[in-house]
This record gives C-alpha cells, sequence and structure tokens, in this order.
C-alpha cells in the first residue's frame, strides 16, 4: 500500500500530532509501508520528519521524496536530509512550468492512501484533494474541524514565535 499527500506551504504546528496518529494508524492498521512525500513546502517538512521519526521503529518502512525537477547531484544529497530521492521517468521531458503539476498528478496516480492538511479551497493542494476523491483514493483530510481563522491565526502565532526568538 502507498500514501501520498499534499498541503498548504504553511501549516500550523498544531497538525503534527494529528499527522503523527495518522501516519502511525496507517502503518499498523492499513499496513501502509511506502510514503512518496514532495519537497515544496512546510506540509512537506512536516510530512518527511515524521516520517523519518517513525522510521526506526518499523523497519520496512520506504519514504521517498518525489522530484519536480532533475536536480544537481550535490543538491540532491544535502536537501532532502538524507532521505532518498527519486525522479520518476515520466517527468523527464516535462517542461519546468508543468513539472510540479505533472509530479503531484503521478504521486496520486501511485497512491492508495492521500493525507492532505487542507483549509483554503483554491490552489493546488486543494485541487489534488479534489482529484483523488474523484479518483477513488481514500483521503484523509487533517483540517477536519479547523476553522479558516483558526488554522490564520495559528499560522500568525508561530510566525511571531519565530520573530520572538530569531528563527
Amino acid at each position: 500500500m502507498v500514501c501520498t499527500f499534499f498541503g498548504h506551504r504553511e501549516v500550523p504546528a498544531k497538525i503534527e500530532p494529528l499527522l503523527q496518529s495518522t501516519l502511525s494508524e496507517l502503518i499498523e492498521k492499513r499496513h501502509v509501508l511506502h510514503f512518496y512525500v514532495g519537497h515544496q513546502g512546510g506540509f512537506d517538512s512536516l510530512v518527511l520528519r515524521s516520517l523519518q521519526r517513525l522510521q526506526p521503529l518499523y523497519p520496512k518502512l520506504k519514504v521517498c521524496v518525489v522530484l519536480a525537477y532533475r536536480p544537481a547531484a550535490s543538491a540532491a544529497q544535502s536537501a532532502y536530509l538524507g532521505a532518498e530521492t527519486i525522479f520518476p521517468e515520466a517527468l523527464e521531458r516535462v517542461p519546468p512550468r508543468f513539472a510540479i503539476d505533472r509530479r503531484n498528478r503521478w504521486m496520486m496516480e501511485q497512491a492508495d492512501y492521500v493525507v492532505t492538511c487542507v483549509l483554503h479551497q483554491t490552489g493546488g493542494a486543494a485541487r489534488y484533494r479534489q482529484l483523488a476523491e474523484r479518483r477513488g483514493k481514500t483521503v484523509i483530510e487533517l483540517t477536519d474541524g479547523l476553522t479558516q481563522r483558526q488554522f490564520d491565526a495559528e499560522i500568525q502565532n508561530a510566525g511571531e514565535h519565530h520573530d520572538e526568538h530569531g528563527i
């Protein structure tokens, strides 16, 4: 079983415990051992860190960062925290302006499960969640019950916290 992820560039920290429990349930109860993660924003980074924390507990877990662009060899090795990276063959001849879209479609097509962190009903994350639902994928939405105002407040608070501490 395969899982992939779509979410906003900025996500509130309060999503992390829910993400962690969702990942554990997918692994333990639904036998998902293969995860494809993008590399464009905060949600992707959060997912990758969460999966890397789970890898020592589940040795058969396979986590792959799916690249939209073919990187230089040194960039691929340093940019993704030692994670395995893949560049799908289907993307080799895709013009750069379409690369993220094609990569996301490729990840969604491979997946049995799609975990999303989508609150805004516009943009790429919302579009891929809708596409996954139309394609009959099992979609797990992490923001259920979180209002737009709460989401924005969490993002704002996180930014103020970082500013106060010089992070």
